[in-house]
């Protein structure tokens, strides 16, 4: 078939213009050998191999020691073990990924191996899995059994009242860690004030950075308002090392000093971040991350932020890239590191994109799923909307659901997280004015409380905001300062929870590999390890997690279906009256058509799913029957709520030998009385799109088939909606509520309808 333009057309109108134009721009930056970077092999990408002679190294994947740039000569330093790495590279590249997707090799043995493997080696492992073997390898190879997950928290006018309530609800979501920027980069200390009062909100333990310009963001840890970093940014070639004027020795530097104040710290790299600032040497993505990885381990790191990061939406451009994205989070835990596995920056506009990209993670699980799911809607999320936003977050609890995955989130009802809301800025406004900051009225708390994102807040003004950050940083205040200041306040019990953090902050529990704070307690991959070996092994979530899991906001149950047709029953009562007449018999005129109606249709249920009362439909039925020429029985039976059952019993009553079967949600079937059950002349199955037109040609085609003719078929047609997915839940509670209403040996029941006002057509 030749695809004409139309075709061709409709068959990308799916892709907004940003995704047809990285498709283009994927193309040509994969096909241009020139450039020479791809996902997996770049051109310049060097030959896994390593020689040591008296323990040092003199050639490390073909370039000689005389040639190391800064990154080699960390590496062979500080990442490679000589007393592992003869062992190691003697390998098979095929034998190891093997080895990383076979049950039965544990884990420990797999990192002793990784820190005896050269970057290059480690790519050329990872790059032999397929992307389902790389997500076992995964599910692995994690650090930590218990998943977790981390959220950002911001907003576009950088209010730090918003932002206390938002971080007080991303607590109760579950979110482990919670990660601040800024608009504006003067305001860093006002938005580290906010968040570190709003986090202690509702429960102790939650984990909070502020991202900021590297010395300061260290300084707000000093100051005790954060309690980890991430944004220690490392690469994976010499040149953008220098154009960011840093070194794998100052990087290592700046580690040591958050962890010398007891500050959890990752670094952060990630796919195509050399592309982005243009010094990718030809070489792969997946390669330079390694050597970014090697470097984390090597400057003893706790952890690492990778998964593309902000090159996600570059990575995502070329083929294999999203692939790659997970081969790199392989590598990041195989090195034994924890792994905030991006998900992120949003890769793409596409919702199915979006969700096969995650998809991965979830069910593998991580030590954080996404280094930082937008808790906020997409326009107040300040590090650029994440693949997850708080538009999204009913959507992800969903998926945890679907598959039993535990994402590290729960749902909390609007009347807890309205609370949560009003206690945070209550906390904050007291702080703000105790400590001469600022004054907050009641005005702005109250519009805070109560608003989805930063659009509908009537609050500070964006030159206040900067002068609270101002004062902040001028005067040294400290979380100490704050804590005196909450506890004058009133607000006890977040002083205990800001305290229980600076106590963990003073032991140091949190800095072993992979801690987060659950319960009051530190889990790590010391005290939580993951040894999945198998079915049955590593991580299960509890029947507990399994209900709170399930408990997604408006499910719907019996009691919520019937509770609905109850408020419609008093103006249905008013417009219909179903009157009993007894016995219903079988008919003689051969112009009847008898409709059969179901056991609770107008005494439990009163509209079909399309919104239509059902006194209307009868109505709109039975003009449709008359003004063809026949004549409308109505008879109930109790014997079945079947479609197909109730229109064969009623063409069996009637004197044409034609009837309709009616459901109280609007599903009819046109019957004769000679047919088996289920092959009926007509049927009306997809009751949400059946208007009351259709209801009057059915009518008229009953009739019709009644004189002996044969009308045209009725079809009602739909635009692909996913009818299923929308309606089979209220669905199945209604046929289940009509079921138990049936009864054996039910005799059939004749029916006088009494319209008390004329219908809508």
């Amino acid at each position: 078939m030749t695809d004409t333009p139309s075709f061709q057309a409709n068959r990308w109108r799916r892709f907004d213009d940003w995704d047809a134009r990285a498709l283009r721009l994927d193309k040509f930056a994969v096909e241009d050998p020139e450039n020479g970077f791809s996902a997996f092999k770049g051109a310049a990408d060097p030959t896994p191999s390593l020689e040591i002679a008296g323990g040092r190294v003199e050639v490390m994947d073909g370039i000689p020691a005389t040639d190391f740039d800064m990154i080699d000569s960390f590496v062979a330093a500080y990442h490679l073990e000589p007393e592992v790495a003869a062992e190691a590279m003697a390998m098979p590249s095929q034998t190891l990924a093997r080895m990383l997707v076979d049950m039965n090799v544990r884990r420990e043995e797999l990192t002793r191996l990784a820190r005896g493997l050269t970057p290059a080696k480690l790519a050329d492992v990872v790059a032999q899995l397929n992307a389902m073997e790389l997500a076992f390898a995964y599910s692995k190879m994690r650090a930590r059994s218990t998943p977790g997950n981390q959220a950002h928290v911001t907003n576009a006018k950088d209010d730090p009242l918003q932002l206390a309530a938002d971080a007080a609800v991303a607590v109760a979501l579950g979110f482990d860690e919670i990660e601040t920027t800024m608009r504006v980069a003067q305001n860093s200390w006002a938005n580290a004030l906010a968040c570190c009062i709003g986090s202690a909100v509702g429960q102790a333990g939650t984990l909070f950075q502020c991202s900021s310009e590297e010395a300061e963001e260290l300084q707000i840890g000093m100051a005790g308002f954060t309690s980890y970093a991430e944004t220690v940014s490392v690469y994976g070639t010499e040149s953008a090392f220098v154009d960011g004027d840093d070194t794998p020795w100052s990087k290592a530097w700046l580690a040591a000093a958050y962890a010398s104040r007891g500050i959890k710290m990752r670094c952060t790299s990630g796919a195509a971040a050399e592309l982005l600032m243009g010094f990718h040497e030809a070489k792969s993505l997946l390669y330079l991350e390694a050597r970014c990885l090697c470097l984390q381990r090597g400057m003893g790191a706790q952890g690492t932020q990778n998964g593309g990061i902000d090159g996600a939406p570059l990575a995502g451009s070329m083929p294999g890239g999203v692939r790659e994205l997970l081969a790199e989070n392989l590598l990041a835990v195989w090195l034994d590191l924890e792994c905030a596995s991006g998900n992120d920056a949003r890769h793409s506009e596409s919702d199915m994109r979006v969700g096969a990209k995650i998809l991965p993670y979830l069910i593998a699980g991580s030590d954080l799923i996404c280094s930082g799911f937008g808790s906020i809607l997409k326009y107040d999320n300040s590090f650029n909307p994440s693949s997850f936003n708080g538009e999204e977050l009913e959507e992800f609890l969903v998926l945890q659901r679907d598959f039993e995955a535990d994402g590290g989130l729960r749902t909390i009802d609007g009347s807890s997280a309205l609370a949560l809301r009003r206690q945070a800025i209550d906390a904050l406004s007291f702080v703000l004015q105790d400590l001469d900051l600022a004054e907050v009225d009641e005005t702005m708390k109250q519009s805070v409380a109560v608003a989805s994102g930063s659009k509908e807040t009537q609050t500070l003004d964006p030159r206040t905001i900067t002068e609270i950050s101002r004062r902040v940083a001028e005067r040294s205040i400290t979380i100490l300062d704050v804590m005196r200041s909450l506890h004058r306040g009133g607000f006890r019990q977040e002083v205990e929870n800001l305290l229980f953090l600076l106590k963990l902050r003073l032991s140091g529990d949190y800095l072993q590999t992979s801690a987060v704070v659950r319960e009051g307690r530190v889990l790590s991959a010391v005290n939580d390890p993951n040894r999945y070996l198998g079915p049955g092994t590593g991580y299960r979530p509890s029947e507990a997690r399994r209900k709170e899991l399930a408990d997604i906001r408006d499910v719907l149950n019996r009691e919520d279906v019937l509770r609905f047709e109850a408020t419609l029953e008093s103006a249905e009562h008013g417009r219909i009256e179903y009157r009993q007449m007894g016995q219903a018999s079988s008919g003689t005129d051969r112009s009847e058509v008898v409709v059969g109606i179901s056991p609770g249709l107008g005494t439990k249920f009163f509209q079909t799913l399309a919104g239509h009362p059902l006194s209307a439909l009868l109505q709109t039925l039975k003009r449709g029957i008359e003004e063809t020429g026949g004549v409308m029985r109505v008879v109930r039976f109790a014997h079945t709520a079947d479609t197909s059952f109730l229109g064969l019993s009623a063409a069996r009553l009637s004197g044409s030998g034609i009837g309709i079967g009616l459901q109280s949600k609007g599903t009819a079937v046109i019957h004769h009385r000679d047919r088996l059950p289920h092959n009926n002349l007509e049927i009306f199955s997809n009751a949400p799109l059946t208007t009351l037109a259709h209801y009057h040609a059915l009518g008229a085609n009953a009739a019709s088939y009644a004189r002996g003719e044969s009308p045209a078929p009725i079809f009602v047609t739909g635009d692909g909606e996913a009818l299923g997915a929308r309606f089979h839940a209220r669905v199945a509670l209604i046929y289940a509520i009509e079921t138990a209403m049936t009864f054996d040996g039910a005799v059939p029941e004749e029916i006088t309808l009494y319209f008390k006002e004329p219908a809508n057509e």
